[in-house]
């Protein structure tokens, strides 16, 4: 007779990242560590070592020859691995794209202002997109806006590159600016 419910799933249980302790299969290997005479030994040895020091013996570069394995308590080792990688995700900078629009007709303040919106977006890091929306029978001014992005790219010229010239995508005129690396 067989029960009825869910049928059971097996657990996958997690192995770890780094082999440790007896998981070790190299013959020899490279012992590293704070406070400890590192060198070239022999498995046994390191894991004596390992042992009398109250520590784990972890393998950091299986692709080494001889292995380098390291002196640590293993979870503490993890921790600060863990903490290291969460620092270098937070010191690296998502870029962002943001955007300027432009009519045909814009006038020279409105220019000139939105010229400092993106001089100030560029030296933050992120990429400009521009584009002129032709509206209506405005559709016949390309050349304007054509003229219009091509201004824009020569004043942007010293803080910005363009990606490609101009180029319409249904009634917009597009036009993208990366920031230029700082010295």
């Amino acid at each position: 007779m067989q029960k009825k419910g869910r049928p059971r799933v097996p657990i996958k249980v997690k192995e770890p990242e780094h082999k440790i302790n007896n998981l070790i299969r190299a013959q020899t290997v490279r012992v590293v560590g704070e406070d400890v005479e590192g060198g070239v030994m022999s498995l046994p040895e390191a894991l004596k070592l390992a042992d009398e020091l109250g520590v784990d013996l972890v393998e950091i570069s299986p692709n080494a020859e001889p292995p380098v394995c390291r002196l640590v308590d293993y979870n503490k080792f993890l921790y600060e691995r863990k903490k290291k990688d969460k620092e270098q995700k937070a010191k690296a900078k998502q870029s962002e794209v943001k955007e300027i629009r432009f009519t045909p007709n814009t006038d020279d303040h409105d220019f000139e202002f939105k010229l400092k919106h993106a001089i100030k977006f560029l030296q933050d890091g992120d990429k400009v997109k521009t584009f002129v929306q032709f509206k209506g029978r405005s559709i016949l001014f390309q050349d304007r806006g054509q003229l219009l992005l091509l201004k824009f790219a020569e004043k942007l010229a010293d803080y910005g590159t363009l990606e490609s010239m101009p180029k319409m995508e249904g009634r917009r005129m597009l036009a993208m600016f990366t920031p230029k690396k700082k010295k």
